[in-house]
This record gives structure tokens, sequence and C-alpha cells, in this order.
């Protein structure tokens, strides 16, 4: 390639073709992580932290991830309970943990303590929400002490499923985590390693956003 044809390139590039610009909608900010599956019934798939730049997605880190022990399901549609991870696009609202926060975490980070729950109780009042401590109408079976994850809630993003209008039984307490010792019950999880520099990297000022699907078929990444 001559010189002024490798300059025309570099002023001028090509399209963007990487996975984000290939999805139906980012959440509309300059941050996004995506989950990918090889396909609906996997339980382990890859994590990749975008930036965009000047019109142009670039991405920043990749990981191994884990997902639900019966692969994923369509959230608008899923069934409490069933252990799939549900495929979409959803805000990251806030981040909790048991350790402190990474050092340069801009995240709201809400630290984790013996009174923290979360409710997965369908009768309660606070279904699919973080209590402290759990109130009387949301039965200690019906939600998780996140203080007994030592390992998985050392950090965490929460993912906005199901989260702003709860739908009761479609479900609940799904967040992007460490790693435990296999699948997870429906979240996303990825290596304490990476979950750290995401926690470093993300900034609520640019609205990232996860999206979560397949590689291909029904419940495509894509499409969200």
């Amino acid at each position: 390639m001559g010189v002024g044809l490798a300059l025309a390139a570099s002023l001028f590039p090509g399209p963007d073709t990487s996975l984000p610009a290939r999805l139906a909608d980012t959440g509309g900010g300059s941050q996004l992580i995506t989950a990918v599956a090889p396909a609906a019934g996997s339980t382990t798939g890859t994590l990749t932290w975008w930036d965009r730049r000047a019109g142009r997605w670039y991405a920043e880190g990749t990981t191994e991830a884990r997902f639900g022990g019966s692969g994923l399901a369509e959230g608008a549609s899923r069934v409490q309970g069933t252990n799939t991870t549900p495929a979409g696009l959803y805000a990251l609202p806030y981040a909790f943990g048991i350790r402190r926060a990474p050092a340069g975490t801009e995240y709201d980070y809400r630290p984790v303590t013996p009174d923290s729950w979360w409710c997965q109780d369908n009768a309660s009042t606070s279904y699919n929400r973080w209590t402290e401590p759990l109130p009387a109408d949301c039965a200690p079976g019906e939600a998780e002490h996140l203080v007994a994850y030592d390992r998985q809630y050392a950090h965490a993003l929460v993912i906005a499923f199901n989260y702003d209008r709860p739908v009761r039984g479609r479900g609940a307490g799904i967040f992007l985590h460490v790693n435990g010792k296999g699948a997870t019950a429906g979240c996303v999880s990825v290596p304490e390693r990476a979950m750290r520099a995401i926690l470093r990297w993300a900034d609520p000022r640019r609205r990232p956003h996860i999206a979560i699907g397949t590689e291909s078929g029904g419940l495509a990444v894509t499409r969200y």
C-alpha cells in the first residue's frame, strides 16, 4: 500500500464491523459489555467490554464467561427458577461487593453486610430488590443472603433484568459476578481479575449496558 493509500485508509476507515456495531441496540451509551454463548444450551462463552470512540467501537478487554446451568432463555418470557440466563440488553444500575471496590471504581458500590439480602419472593413488596434487613414479607428461603456468597459476590454489577417494573415469576437477582465452582443459577460470571478490571473500566456517565445472547439463532445477541 502506497503512502497516499495508507493515509486515506487512516483518515477514512471502512465501516465498523465490530460486534456492537451489528447489534440492534446498545443502550445509547459509549460503553458496552457483550456476553455471548455459542448456543442457547451453552453454559460457557465469551464476555467482552467495549468503548465507543469517534464513532467506532473498540474492545478494551475480553474473558471467558459462564452462564446458567440450563443455558440461555429469552428474557421477555423467562421463568424464575429455570437456571437460565436471560438474553437481552440491560442497564447496569450499580455495583456491590463483599470486598472493597477496586481502586478507580466510579460506579456506586454498595458494601455487602450481614444484613444485606436480595429478595426473590414473588409475594413480597421487595421482589427483585436489595434489602437491609430482610423485610417481614420476604421469606428467607426465597431470598439470597448476599454475604453467604463470599466468592461469587466478592464483586458484582447488578443486571437490570426484570428490574424497573418487576414481573412476578420472571426472575430476580441477575448479576455479573465472580465465578463460583461452575455454571450459574442464571447470572453471568467471570474470573475475579476480569471482574475487577470491568469495575475499574466502567464509567456510569457513559451509560454502560450489557447485551447477552448467542452467536446466532433465535437468541442471537445481534437481535438486542
